[in-house]
Parts: C-alpha cells; structure tokens; sequence
C-alpha cells in the first residue's frame, strides 16, 4: 500500500484529536475558572530512502533522502493565563489574582486544587465547592490568632457565633492639643470602655491648659466621679501632661492606669498617651483604640487580599476567623484534571507549595468577584476552521491514492 494513504490516515487521527480539543475549549467558555488548551502536532518516524554520506578528497557528500510517515500529537498544552474577572458581589465568591490554585479536600480527603472560586456554605458551616470538596485553610484560635505554618483543615465561618464579651485593659489617646490656646482652655474626649460583663461605661477625658507647655489631665468615669491615676511605675500621678518647645510630650514617659470602679473589672486601664502632640492649631484629640467589647454574635465576614477571613461581630468586634490556603507548582501544566474544574499532583507538576496568598508565587484574593474562562472564541473557531481544512485535506490525499492504487490494478485486465 501506499505511504500516503497511512499518511493521510494520522493526519485525521491528529486533526480529529484537534477538533476535539478545540470543541471542549468551545464548551467550557463559560465554565468558571476553566483554562483553554491547544494541540501540538510532531512528525512520526521517517523513512530512509538513501543514507546521506560523508565528504571524501575525490567527491562531495551527500545528504540523506528520507520518506516521512505522518503526523502524531505531540502535546495538549494548558493556557494558564488569567481569565477575565466578573463581579458578582457574594460574599463567599473568591477569584485569585495572579498564579495559585485554592486547595480542597474531595471525596475521601483526597487534596484536589481548583481555580473556580464559587463556594457555598454546607449545613456544618463549611466552605464547599458545587461538587462538595471542602475549601482548605487555617483555623484562627480562640484571639484570632493564626499559624500559617501549621497543618490545613476545613474552613469553616460559624454564623451565629457567640462572643463572650471582654473587660477593657488597654486603651490610646492620639491627637493635638492647641499650643496657642489661651490658658484656660478645656478640652473633653468621651469615650465607651467595657468591664467584664460587657456593660458598657462611659469614660471622660478632660484635659485644661494651665501654662504654656503644661495641661491637667481629669479622667471621670459614668457617674461624673475623678478618677486615682497611676504611673508606669504604679506611683500616683497627678495628671500634668507636659510637652518641650518642640511640640513633644515630655510627661507623663509611660502610659498611665486607673481603675474605672465598675464591679466586676479585672484589673486597671492601661492608657497611652504618647502620641498626643502640642502644635499650634486645632485641639483634635481622640481616643481610637480601647481593647474592650460587649457580647456578640457573629454577622458577616469579609476577604482580604492575603485570604484572611475577617469576621465582624454585633458589637462592633473585628476579628479573624481563619486563612485561605493557595498552592503554587513548579509546572502547573502538570497537573491531572480530576473533574469538576478540580486538578490532582501529577508525576511531572512538582509537589504543592502551599502558603499564604500573595507571597511565594501565589497570587491575590479578591471577594465578590469570579475569574471567568479564558477561552477566546475567535481564536476557537479560527483553530477549528485549521483543523477542518487540515482534516479535509487529508481525506484528499487518501482520495488521490486510492486512485492511484485503482490505475495499478487496471492494469491488469
């Protein structure tokens, strides 16, 4: 028989292969997080026909005459480039910037890797994929504390969950005190602490300008009563707050304590003043930070870039629930697909580095939004009228030596 005709013959088995791909490409070009592939062709074995020879003194050489046999596929090659972000505004929609993959536990815990961000919460409170693989991470503990060196588990945001709440321990004044203001001149900062039942108490700071780089600090708690102070080193303080020519404050050097007098309180309130300047402008004080909360429950939470699940509480709480996981190859095209837009290690794609989004090669997180298909239709169909053309030109070339096979046994009547 002919060379050509099983010529022409892996030419349709490679382009039939390339329809293939093509199609599925096709298919998936609204599959969340689906990456295109593409074909790669190579020749087969040739056939040497007249080895080539090497130049002697008396003749030139010659190069070798060789038949080549057809077409094989070389590869089906994986597009890794991002696809386009669509917003969707759901909270549990996450969509990975950069390179990465979210890690899963499958049906018998089996680790899988995916790039479709939409997950759903299961009955137990965990976060699953449409398929039901458990999206993979840390923990945070009982202070929102969170190891990412530590061993992944199940994710979980536990809406409904109740705070207990937190006597206040720590406070923080910062701003300005007006170094032109006549003297006397009072400024007041009211703030909201809370003691070991959560009941919030009213605190009152109270500062009066009583010579040019001096002020007198009152703090009154709820019933309007003066607060004893202490100093850094537990001796009396007296309230004089004191500042340099250069606006800095000289006194007190530490932060200063006192005991709101509420029933149940664990212990003083540690408050620093250090950042309280005295420039010429505006009295702008304001007390920012105070480590206390009443009772709470959990409401919603929301995603930073670097996966961290920041849950917000009733009573104003901002706290760490847990962290994505993200995994990062060496050869991410050599992954296994395992279905459900999921991938498995392979024996070519390196083992999982996982970490942190945002650092190590992985890229970053962003909430409410899905990374849609990369497929692009024009190049689709420009690659399926390649692979029609190429597979109807084959099917002539087998056409012309069938032909070619009829003239030979013609002749023979």
């Amino acid at each position: 028989m002919l060379r050509s005709m099983f010529s022409a013959i892996s030419g349709l088995r490679a382009h039939q292969t390339k329809m293939d791909v093509t199609g599925n490409n096709i298919a998936n070009v609204n599959t969340v997080g689906f990456k295109s592939s593409s074909t790669v062709f190579q020749d087969t074995l040739s056939q040497v026909v007249r080895a080539g020879g090497a130049p002697a003194a008396d003749r030139g050489g010659t190069n070798p005459a060789q038949i080549g046999l057809g077409v094989k596929l070389a590869a089906v090659t994986t597009n890794w480039t991002n696809g386009a972000a669509q917003s969707t505004g759901r909270s549990t929609d996450f969509m990975i910037e950069g390179d990465g993959f979210f890690v899963t536990a499958g049906p018998g815990g089996e680790q899988l890797f995916t790039r479709a961000g939409s997950f759903d919460f299961d009955a137990s409170g965990r976060l699953v994929t449409p398929d039901g693989s458990i999206l993979q991470g840390w923990v945070a503990g009982a202070n929102g504390n969170i190891n990412p060196n530590g061993p992944i588990g199940d994710l979980t945001v536990p809406y409904g969950q109740i705070v207990n709440p937190r006597a206040t321990t720590t406070g923080q004044l910062e701003g300005n005190l007006n170094a032109a203001a006549p003297v006397p001149s009072f400024v007041q900062i009211p703030t909201t602490m809370y003691d070991a039942q959560g009941v919030a108490q009213a605190v009152t700071y109270t500062f009066t300008k009583t010579a040019a780089d001096t002020w007198d600090m009152v703090v009154q708690n709820n019933g309007g009563a003066e607060l004893a102070m202490t100093d850094a080193a537990g001796n009396p303080f007296d309230g004089t707050v004191t500042f340099n020519t250069a606006g800095i404050m000289t006194a007190p050097t530490g932060p200063i304590r006192f005991a709101p007098g509420a029933a149940g309180w664990p212990g003083p309130v540690a408050v620093d003043l250090g950042t309280i300047s005295q420039f010429a402008g505006s009295s702008e004080v304001t007390a920012p930070e105070q480590n206390g909360f009443a009772l709470g429950s959990l409401q919603s939470f929301q995603l930073s870039n670097d996966g961290t699940i920041m849950g917000v509480y009733s009573n104003g709480l901002r706290q760490p629930l847990g962290q994505l996981a993200m995994a990062a190859f060496n050869n991410p095209s050599g992954l296994e697909k395992a279905g459900n837009s999921s991938f498995r290690v392979g024996d070519n794609s390196g083992v999982a580095m996982i970490g942190v989004a945002g650092a190590g090669g992985r890229g970053d997180l962003v909430s409410g939004a899905l990374e849609m298909s990369n497929v692009d239709l024009s190049e689709e169909f420009t690659s399926l009228i390649v692979a029609q053309r190429g597979f109807q030109a084959n099917s002539r070339v087998i056409t012309a030596s069938d032909e070619i096979l009829q003239d030979l046994v013609n002749l023979k009547r």
